[in-house]
């Protein structure tokens, strides 16, 4: 894996600089696709209580040996690691990987999910948009590839997404989609000070094209709980042959 270069990680330094100060400047999001838009640093150090429904409820379902995919300042681990499960938190920001270290969450790597291979878990979490790191629709393949070679028997994967097709609705209510592509995919670049970013592909997938491909990729998709803002929370696991 390539190392994240500190001087295009934002919200690595964001995260860094929040851990040590309290506060911290701006976390700016870009997209050609929407107005500017800012990453409150606060949520992403919140406790079990302020986080939404749908984070709460994955906490609560996580069992086993548990991988936290994108971990950023280790809030969702550091839930389940006093909860007792062993769990092991992964992030490609080197500076979030070292915050995590210095709040308390005892297995951090700087991995990136795609080139997981060789450890197998029961409960992969993928919270805040996890799915997003997919990038494009092409690419859930590939996904579906590291989870035959992560999960273990009986595994499941708790992830979040949102249904962003109300971003292409007209006035009178119709809807104009893109033609080139699945409008859930997207690109960003995020801004921290003078820390510019690279620009990123993120997926958002409505639950139906999630259930769709998994089911293409022998997985099952089942929707636990819808939130309030055209977002979801879903299960993943393994089909059993019949």
């Amino acid at each position: 894996m390539n190392r994240m270069d500190e001087k295009y990680d934002p919200m690595g330094r964001a995260i860094a600089d929040y851990l040590k100060n309290g506060v911290a400047g701006r976390l700016r999001v870009f997209s050609p696709m929407m107005e500017e838009d800012e990453i409150p640093l606060e949520t992403l150090f919140r406790d079990f209580e302020e986080m939404p429904e749908l984070e709460r409820r994955a906490l609560d379902m996580a069992r086993g040996r548990v991988l936290d995919v994108g971990a950023g300042s280790g809030c969702h681990a550091l839930v389940v690691q006093e909860r007792g499960l062993d769990v092991t938190a992964i992030d490609i920001s080197p500076l979030a990987v070292q915050t995590m270290r210095k709040r308390g969450v005892e297995n951090v790597l700087e991995q990136d999910f795609f080139a997981l291979e060789g450890e197998r878990f029961d409960t992969v979490l993928m919270l805040m948009n996890g799915l997003g790191i997919v990038g494009t629709l092409a690419r859930m393949r590939e996904f579906f590839c590291v989870l035959d070679r992560i999960l273990a028997p009986g595994g499941q994967v708790l992830c979040d997404s949102s249904d962003i097709i109300y971003l292409f609705e007209e006035e009178d209510g119709s809807v104009d989609l893109p033609d080139s592509a699945y409008y859930g995919e997207m690109s960003f670049q995020m801004k921290y000070k003078n820390i510019l970013g690279k620009p990123f592909p993120w997926l958002y997938v409505d639950a139906d094209t999630l259930g769709r491909v998994a089911e293409e990729n022998g997985y099952a998709v089942e929707v636990v709980v819808k939130g309030a803002h055209y977002d979801y929370l879903a299960r993943i696991t393994k089909k059993v042959p019949v």
